[in-house]
């Protein structure tokens, strides 16, 4: 799931961001809301869900809803506020965001609320993902492969995670180098051009270490692809 937060406080910022990553979430995080605008105008079909903070400068996080729901655009938004009164909470509701946050809040809300727009948002992935022969346990961020007496689990560093979580909700389909970048890098990282042929190399070669044939697939000239029936 990859999440664009916006939020003008620095610490905060740095600490949702920081345990949005630990929890396997790819984070933009901008401090502005302009910028947050234009990374949503641009390339929203890129993001899973919005967290933003209602007292951004530029742009409110209140008029960045609105400005999506004026135009149909169904991304779900968490927004985050000091302002607790009732009618604020009205406003930005009535405004279109799917949940509203209070603060201070302890992060394990955040997460909880997140899971929850997860739940009730069809366009979200559920916590559980299988393809073919091969499964992917988000509890405990490992690769479950065959059934029975011939199963293994294999553990997964967090990028390994998100190699193969969006490949597999992507079966049989070819995905550029450039495309994974995109949606698996934070936009400030700036990675090298090659960083995903590297990341594929080193999941291929641990998955050859678990006797494991890998199932995605090097379409030359043009990507990427998970085959189920490997």
């Amino acid at each position: 799931m990859r999440i664009l937060l916006a939020e003008d406080e620095t610490d905060l910022g740095t600490a949702i961001k920081q345990v949005l990553v630990g929890e396997k979430y790819v984070v933009d995080w901008v401090t502005d809301g302009t910028r947050a605008w234009d990374y949503l105008e641009s390339q929203w079909t890129d993001y899973t869900v919005a967290v933003l903070d209602w007292l951004l400068p530029g742009l409110s996080g209140l008029e960045i809803c609105r400005r999506l729901r004026s135009r149909q655009n169904p991304l779900p938004v968490l927004m985050l506020t000091a302002l607790g009164e009732p009618e604020n909470r009205v406003a930005g509701l009535d405004a279109g965001a799917d949940d509203y946050l209070v603060k201070p809040f302890v992060m394990a809300e955040l997460l909880a609320r997140l899971r929850a727009l997860q739940r009730r948002s069809p366009q979200l992935q559920p916590q559980t993902l299988s393809v073919g022969s091969f499964a992917l346990d988000y509890d405990n961020n490992a690769l479950h492969v065959g059934t029975g007496k011939t199963s293994q689990i294999i553990p997964l560093t967090v990028k390994e995670f998100q190699i193969l979580a969006y490949l597999m909700q992507n079966p049989d389909r070819i995905i550029s180098g450039s495309k994974i970048r995109r949606q698996l890098w934070d936009l400030d990282e700036e990675p090298i051009s090659n960083v995903v042929a590297a990341q594929m190399r080193l999941l291929r070669r641990k998955l050859a270490n678990y006797n494991c044939d890998c199932p995605i697939e090097t379409v030359p000239g043009q990507g990427y692809r998970f085959n189920r029936f490997r």
